[in-house]
């Protein structure tokens, strides 16, 4: 393999299946995204209760089962409607990932809320639904399997390479 071939092969990873780590943080980034517009819209009803009623109400995630139930709600709605709009959340879109069919299509709106339902399956089990990216070839945990889908790299850095080539090239008539 020439230095050129192995180079576009190692820029070019549309389509591959996306790595454990790049998974995890792509999570990571969405549950804290998550937990932030939860805490945003639990100020505002805080505040809204306050101006209407004149009371003060606390909300203590740690202390009120009912808070953590929503809380849990939210976060499956969030992953559900992201998966469902677009095939990606926001941590998924920043770290150039995206969920696929398994046989590499776009994913119908049910099976992004059947990937985000089947989720919590994957952390019952002691976490060991998630062992499939680890061992798999196609990196495919529990939920995925369930759901029929796949998560892989969604950006290609050699078209990108080729794109700001272009755009820097002195030849290049302005």
């Amino acid at each position: 393999m020439t230095g050129h071939a192995r180079e576009a092969g190692w820029l070019g990873a549309l389509g591959h299946y996306a790595g454990a780590v790049s998974r995890f943080v792509a999570y990571a980034v969405d549950v804290i995204v998550g937990w932030a517009l939860f805490t945003l819209a639990l100020a505002g009803v805080t505040f809204t209760i306050r101006i209407v009623t004149g009371h003060s109400v606390g909300w203590h995630l740690g202390g009120s089962i009912a808070v953590a139930v929503v809380f849990a709600v939210w976060e499956l709605s969030y992953f559900g409607y992201c998966w469902a709009a677009g095939g990606r959340t926001p941590g998924m879109a920043l770290l150039g990932v995206r969920v696929v069919r398994a046989d590499g299509g776009d994913i119908d709106p049910w099976r992004g809320v059947v990937r985000a339902l089947a989720f919590p399956l994957s952390i019952a089990l002691f976490g060991l639904g998630f062992a499939g990216i680890l061992i798999q070839r196609e990196h495919r945990a529990l939920h995925d399997l369930i759901a029929g889908t796949a998560v892989v790299y969604a950006w290609d850095a050699r078209a990108a390479r080729l794109r700001f080539l272009a755009r820097a090239s002195p030849s290049r008539p302005r």
